[in-house]
């Protein structure tokens, strides 16, 4: 009895948290380790210092980045691209998003992007719905696939004692996550009636409420190579974090004496993926004079430490509810989860649609899913089911695509569930899932 009142609580801190937005959800994790600690008398658990860490490394060098002009650069590049396709607009722009997010690693870079699918769209006569959509859900796929986002650096931290590290997990993510976007590209390669028939787009038409977006000036001279030079640094740090990970050697070997005894050890992953960013975060500083001022203002920082309160709070929480009841969870759904691995993929999926964070939701579930000992295949393969922030149309990145598309095309819908976004995201996550689950079946077996 006391176990399911210690799982109201759990439950009751999450919903709260995820009500109240932004950081909401950090200081409600808090509290309901408050009452676990201080009431129900359970372990205190522990905040995951490891995930914590890389993802301030990562935040801070991103940051920085984004300082020195090197997001306005890659942008730029972007939208040279979808103006020079407009008549292939549905499928160019969720390419294009999804490598943007996997090589920046946050999501952010997307608003300045959908404004100008919405243009090229409306002007080339395409249903702005069809490239807004899908981009949206590309943009989440991307994220998972990211080397550096805050969602795969979680789920690496959590599989840190296990033999499989990022580069099994991008080996398997970036092809299934790909795969999920074409998939969900091709679910709306056609849908809904053509701009020229569509009543709303007609009627807003003719009531003069279509405007030109915002023109966004090109970066030139100093500022144009510190833009450039910033990006070639940052891509460094990626290329020298996946090659840490490809080979395991290049992380250096330390001896360390403690009390007489000469211990020998390696660089952990985690450790070297903060070491990696925090010197590129340096370099920034140091050769393209990246504001610290403007990088601590910044959108990038601010998403970033919102996450990290989020974790903070929710995974501690989790972590003292899991050591005081270990036994009870794993003796109930140890054995489920071991027959049926789409429960761990579902569980996965909901709750990533209350906390509105992959981040978060892998926080929490995956050092579950590791101590309940389910094989890292499935870990892995259940990984693109925690994009299920699409589900309720009040995700950050939905809201701005319906706000952006001036047409009307791009909707949530009267039912609240029936909205642009979510026939691609289901197609594409279901396919995400599955392409994952077999490749971790056949690759790491």
């Amino acid at each position: 009895m006391l176990l399911w009142a210690e799982l109201l609580v759990l439950l009751a801190s999450i919903v709260a948290g995820a009500r109240l937005g932004g950081i909401g959800l950090g200081p409600m994790g808090g509290l309901g380790l408050l009452v676990f600690v201080f009431l129900f008398r359970l372990p205190p658990g522990g905040p995951p210092a490891n995930v914590l860490g890389m993802v301030l490394a990562v935040i801070t060098a991103l940051s920085l980045l984004q300082a020195a002009g090197g997001l306005d650069y890659v942008i730029q590049l972007a939208e040279k691209v979808l103006h020079r396709n407009p008549a292939r607009i549905t499928l160019i722009a969720p390419l294009v998003t999804y490598f943007m997010i996997m090589v920046s690693g946050t999501q952010h870079v997307i608003y300045a992007l959908l404004p100008v699918i919405a243009e090229v769209a409306r002007k080339a006569g395409i249903r702005p719905e069809r490239p807004l959509s899908i981009s949206v859900i590309a943009s989440q796929s991307g994220l998972v696939a990211s080397p550096v986002s805050a969602v795969t650096v979680a789920l690496v931290g959590a599989l840190t004692a296990s033999h499989v590290g990022l580069p099994q997990v991008l080996m398997i993510i970036i092809p299934a996550s790909l795969l999920g976007v074409l998939t969900g590209t091709a679910s709306v390669a056609f849908r809904g009636k053509e701009l020229s028939d569509d009543p709303e787009y007609q009627k807003r038409l003719a009531d003069g409420k279509l405007t030109a977006p915002a023109s966004r000036p090109d970066l030139a001279g100093p500022q144009r190579k510190q833009a450039i030079g910033s990006c070639l640094v940052f891509a460094g740090a990626i290329l020298a974090v996946v090659l840490i990970g490809l080979f395991p050697a290049m992380r250096p070997v330390y001896e360390k004496v403690s009390e007489g005894v000469t211990e020998t050890g390696q660089v952990e992953m985690g450790r070297a993926i903060m070491i990696v960013m925090m010197a590129a975060a340096a370099l920034l500083l140091v050769l393209f004079r990246a504001d610290p001022e403007k990088a601590v203002k910044g959108s990038i920082m601010k998403g970033g430490l919102t996450a990290i309160i989020c974790i903070l709070g929710a995974s501690w929480m989790g972590s003292s509810f899991f050591e005081g009841n270990q036994g009870a969870i794993v003796g109930a759904i140890s054995s489920i989860v071991a027959k049926h691995p789409w429960v761990f993929a579902a569980g996965l999926f909901v709750l990533s649609i209350l906390l509105f964070s992959q981040a978060a939701t892998i926080a929490i579930l995956a050092p579950v899913a590791v101590s309940l000992g389910l094989p890292a295949p499935v870990i892995i393969g259940a990984y693109p089911a925690v994009n299920g922030t699409f589900f309720l149309p009040t995700n950050g990145t939905v809201l701005a695509a319906v706000s952006f598309d001036q047409t009307g095309t791009t909707r949530i819908g009267k039912y609240l569930l029936n909205h642009s976004f979510m026939l691609p995201g289901l197609v594409a996550t279901a396919t995400s899932w599955l392409v994952a689950t077999l490749l971790g079946r056949f690759l790491l077996a």
